[in-house]
């Protein structure tokens, strides 16, 4: 059944991929009309999301956002899709770097690298950084159901010497990595939530305590590796900058969460910015009745 899947969506897939810019962006706009105003996907998770993190916002400024958000949202779906084609050139020029010296820097120091971000902007190209620094890239994801549209993601990502691994796949993988002396730079989003009766760590997230994800910060520590956080921003439809951010050279400088406390200040910092570019569409916020007595 799996199979019938994939070979029935694939063909779809890759002709949208293969649409130039103008028209993949003209489909987008057409999805935007189906998942906004037709379907209405998780609106209402949207909605209450922005409420609680912008109680200052008015009805129509919270409107406004919701509506800019989910023409992002279906943005990043084609250009998701777009991946399956897209040239090398292409995603250089739509994906670039203001200081990718910083990461090469820390190369030179023979320092492999925990490379955190949140779900904001765009982290589908951040592979291409691959072609501008000498470390072996992992990113650390979610198995897909279906096993040939995973297979088919991890072929994507090779395509630029980025592979994929689970949670469980992390630790003994890295290690591998460390004691064949490899570079590595392992990409973490670590702004969702995990559950709360398996938090280590609870804090403020856009004023709201909630618990908080802290397996980078642990595997830094753990692994002796710098932590890096990368800042995207959304010039415009399609083309996106990203600065790199150094949050601790060496992890043991920092006490426990210390780390994990400063990259959400850095999250914040960017959807206060700029919120509609936010995935607003998780439920982040969902435990923030549950915190432990020892956390209030």
């Amino acid at each position: 059944m799996q199979f019938i899947a994939y070979i029935l969506i694939y063909p779809f897939l890759w002709i949208i991929s293969i649409l130039p810019f103008r028209l993949l962006y003209a489909f987008s706009d057409g999805l935007f009309v189906l998942v906004y105003h037709i379907i209405g996907y998780r609106k209402k998770t949207v909605k209450t999301n922005l409420n609680l993190v912008f109680p200052e916002k008015s009805k129509k400024e919270v409107n406004l956002i919701t509506k800019k958000f989910y023409h992002h949202l279906c943005d990043m779906i084609v250009e998701s899709i777009k991946s399956m084609t897209i040239s090398e050139a292409q995603m250089k020029k739509r994906f670039t770097f203001t200081n990718v010296e910083l990461v090469r820097e820390l190369g030179g120091k023979n320092r492999s690298i925990v490379l955190m971000c949140a779900h904001y902007a765009s982290w589908e190209w951040i592979f291409i950084l691959q072609k501008y620094i000498d470390h072996k890239g992992f990113g650390i994801y979610k198995r897909l159901h279906n096993k040939y549209f995973d297979a088919m993601v991890k072929r994507i990502r090779a395509r630029y010497n980025s592979h994929l691994i689970t949670t469980k796949e992390t630790i003994p993988t890295l290690i591998d990595s460390k004691n064949k002396g490899e570079l590595s730079m392992s990409g973490f989003a670590s702004d969702q939530s995990p559950k709360h009766d398996k938090a280590f760590h609870w804090n403020d997230f856009m004023g709201i305590k909630v618990p908080i994800h802290t397996g980078a910060e642990m595997l830094a520590k753990k692994l002796d590796m710098s932590v890096v956080f990368f800042k995207v921003k959304k010039l415009k439809r399609g083309f996106y900058e990203t600065s790199f951010v150094t949050i601790a050279e060496n992890p043991d400088d920092f006490e426990n969460y210390g780390i994990t406390d400063s990259f959400i200040k850095l999250v914040e910092e960017q959807i206060v910015e700029a919120p509609e570019y936010y995935l607003w569409t998780h439920k982040r916020w969902k435990h923030r009745d549950k915190v432990p007595t020892e956390f209030k």
